[in-house]
């Protein structure tokens, strides 16, 4: 069964900043999408798994606010929380902190769909099925 919420570390490196020191917007989104793959390998289904079987996962929607800046060799963590699961669309709530304060705070929409047609297709049973137990 899925834990109902996934936590990565990540340290903010010099090229993840701004000249001031600050990360640049951006790579809050690659943090997550960092977060967002180990999240997958955590239950099994790492890339090389869905490309296997035909399947990948492209994000259809973003919502993201930032509320403090995260800085020059920062630790943070990086979390996913799956919100909903249909059969083909996972929805996520994810956050960004540096140790109990919110840095930013989002949700994003990922759909699986079939790798030559990019048309949705159902999310693998033993996949859903470790989701929908998380929710």
């Amino acid at each position: 069964m899925a834990a109902a919420e996934f936590s990565l570390p990540v340290r903010v490196y010099i090229e993840d900043t701004d000249a001031g020191g600050i990360v640049y917007y951006v790579n809050y989104l690659k943090f997550m999408e960092r977060a967002r793959t180990e999240y997958m390998r955590s239950l099994g289904f790492d890339r090389e798994h869905i490309f296997n079987h035909n399947r990948m996962f492209v994000v259809r929607d973003v919502q993201l606010r930032y509320l403090q800046p995260a800085r020059l060799d920062d630790l943070l963590q990086v979390t996913v929380e799956p919100e909903r699961v249909g059969a083909a669309l996972l929805q996520l709530r994810q956050v960004i902190r540096r140790d109990s304060a919110v840095l930013a705070q989002g949700r994003v929409d990922v759909v699986c769909v079939d790798r030559d047609t990019l048309t949705p297709s159902r999310l693998p049973t033993p996949l859903r099925e470790q989701l929908q137990a998380a929710v």
